[in-house]
């Protein structure tokens, strides 16, 4: 309060001052008016602009001097420029501070709230802010000053990679704001430490030592990073414990971390990586199964690059090799049994002792000739007894086999299977040409297309069935030796088409619907579902000169019949026309009198062969 009435007191005095001052340079202007208008002097050497200013010429000149030089002064304060000024009086909410101008500069107390022991007297260095507000005076900032000293430090302290202290004042997204020289700089999450960091709060309110690794002037960002400097004092201590580092040596190490793919190792200060193959001689399936984080070890180096920045320790190597320990008495055709550690579509790895895998391949999996994936016949982790199909220990190799357990199906199979015996099968897959049928595992037969219907056209199998249905088969042919059977399913009817030989015979005649009519001629359905005839379109004129159209139902005459073929050719014209029916009377004794000349060729073949045998 007493400070308040102090300030008060001495602005009234300096109003009253001030007051003073401009009344006796009035009174001053008015008597030298005065002086020049009783003055006798001529018009002509009047000076007028005396009379007007009230200053003589020398006054004026020394005006003229002071707004020069008030000008110059003007130009010198450039808003983007920074000044030192000394701080001449403190208030409850503003620091006055003398720049050598004109006035005295004005800033807000709020921005040396980082200097709790500003004083007057101190230096400090300000920016024009307004070279003057509402009431004439010059408005200054520190902090622009601070902030524009601060960007260039920042920017020499990136070139230079020179260590600054900053103080964490809070936590944000994805890290933490640290106060680097005035500045709001960032400090990622990932930059504060070597290792993870769990707690961010424990750093709030801490200084720290940081290097600036990124700027963006445009944004004015600022990225700073602590783990840069300890990842700088490790790699120093990398460096003298990897030039003592040799190949076979082994060392003590801490598991720093597990990933799928293999286990960090500290080997105190240097990192060195165990992958998951050179964990255990025995296959598994994550590094965790074996080991776990802060679990001390001993490790064996494998290898290291030319740097000696990259370390491929092992841990299985300090043991002797499985196959080294292996039964020397096993030999190909025993027995043995394993647990099924890794499956793929080829077939299944076993392992039959810690370390030593045998492959089933999946065509020893079962003696079906249709191969299928190994999941259907076996799972990981299934005991499985398989007999050794091959043996080579210095490859370490193994092939095994699981059918071979069982008899083969195909010893007996004449006796199980003989040509003409029927049977039920499943039909296990399509080809264009036909159709695999298992008759049991091991067993299967191909009936071709040809030999699924006796009248059904059938384009492809999937018409006629689907993949795991029953079907009824007979045996065609068996070829032991290749392994393969010949199966019909046709065969188990009668052939229709024996009987339709005698009734549609060449010259017969039928009753029958035009049920499909097209440029070349006509399809004709008879009574008989199974038969559908041909008739060429030059026999489709009625005897009224009219074209057959679709569903008319007409009298036809059989002009060709073909059994093997199952094929009908009909003509309706030679029902009514008397020269084209004794043309199919002439071709039905032709083929009368062939079938005659071969019969008495077949007759005398025979006579021949059976004189041949008695002679």
């Amino acid at each position: 309060m007493s400070e308040d009435k102090n300030l008060q007191a001495e602005e009234q005095n300096q109003a009253q001052n001030t007051a003073e001052v401009v009344e006796n340079v009035a009174t001053s202007n008015q008597k030298r008016s005065e002086k020049l208008v009783n003055a006798n002097v001529a018009p002509e050497d009047f000076d007028w602009e005396a009379f007007e200013t009230g200053l003589d010429a020398e006054d004026r000149k020394e005006k003229a001097s002071l707004e020069a030089m008030y000008e110059n002064t003007l130009e010198d304060l450039n808003e983007n420029e920074v000044f030192k000024g000394r701080v001449v009086r403190l208030t409850d909410k503003e620091v006055i501070v003398d720049i050598n101008f004109k006035s005295e500069g004005v800033i807000s107390l709020n921005e040396f709230r980082y200097n709790q022991e500003l004083k007057v007297g101190d230096e400090v260095e300000v920016m024009v802010d307004r070279r003057e507000d509402a009431s004439g005076q010059l408005q200054l900032s520190h902090k622009k000053a601070r902030t524009l000293k601060a960007w260039d430090r920042v920017n020499q302290l990136e070139e230079s990679g020179d260590v600054v202290k900053g103080y964490i004042k809070a936590r944000t997204k994805g890290g933490m704001i640290v106060d680097i020289l005035g500045l709001e700089a960032f400090l990622p999450g990932s930059q504060i430490d070597v290792k993870p960091i769990r707690d961010y709060e424990q750093y709030v309110g801490k200084t720290m030592e940081f290097k600036v690794v990124k700027i963006n002037p445009e944004f004015k960002n600022v990225v700073v990073s602590h783990k840069a400097l300890i990842e700088a004092d490790i790699e120093e201590q990398k460096k003298e414990i990897i030039a003592q580092l040799e190949k076979g040596q082994v060392l003590e190490g801490v598991v720093k971390n597990i990933t799928s793919y293999g286990v960090f190792v500290d080997l105190g200060g240097v990192d060195g990586l165990i992958h998951i193959t050179d964990l255990s001689w025995s296959r598994i399936n994550h590094p965790s199964e074996v080991l776990e984080v802060d679990q001390t070890l001993n490790v064996v180096i494998l290898d290291f690059d030319e740097d000696k920045t990259r370390i491929q320790l092992g841990v299985k190597q300090l043991e002797a090799h499985p196959w080294e320990a292996l039964d020397g008495n096993l030999k190909v055709g025993d027995k043995i049994k394993g647990k099924v550690v890794v499956l793929a579509d080829y077939g299944a790895f076993v392992e039959v002792v810690p370390g030593v895998e045998g492959l089933i391949h999946v065509s020893e999996m079962s003696w079906s000739t249709h191969l299928r994936s190994a999941q259907d016949f076996v799972q990981v982790g299934d005991e499985v007894e398989a007999e050794i199909l091959s043996l080579e220990r210095e490859e370490r190799k193994m092939s095994l086999g699981m059918k071979q357990l069982s008899p083969d199906p195909w010893t007996d199979i004449t006796a199980k299977y003989p040509v003409g015996s029927k049977h039920v099968g499943t039909v296990r897959n399509f080809t264009n040409f036909g159709i695999f049928v298992e008759l049991e595992e091991g067993v299967d037969g191909l009936i071709y297309i040809s030999d699924l219907s006796w009248s059904k056209k059938i384009k492809h199998p999937s018409e006629f069935c689907a993949v795991g249905d029953k079907l009824d088969v007979v045996v065609l042919e068996l070829d032991v030796d290749s392994r393969r059977l010949s199966l019909g399913h046709k065969q188990l009817e009668d052939n229709p088409w024996d009987q339709y030989e005698a009734k549609y015979a060449v010259g017969t005649e039928h009753t029958g619907v035009a049920t499909n009519v097209f440029d070349k001629g006509a399809n004709i359905q008879f009574e008989d579902e199974e038969v559908e005839a041909f008739a060429p379109a030059r026999t489709l004129d009625k005897e009224d000169g009219t074209k057959i159209r679709k569903g008319d139902e007409l009298n036809f005459r059989v002009i060709e019949f073909n059994k093997e073929f199952r094929r009908v050719v009909v003509s309706h014209s030679a029902t009514y026309k008397e020269e084209e029916m004794r043309t199919i009377k002439a071709q039905q004794e032709s083929q009368n009198i062939e079938r005659s000349t071969l019969g008495d060729l077949d007759e005398l073949a025979e006579l021949k062969r059976k004189m041949e045998q008695g002679g």
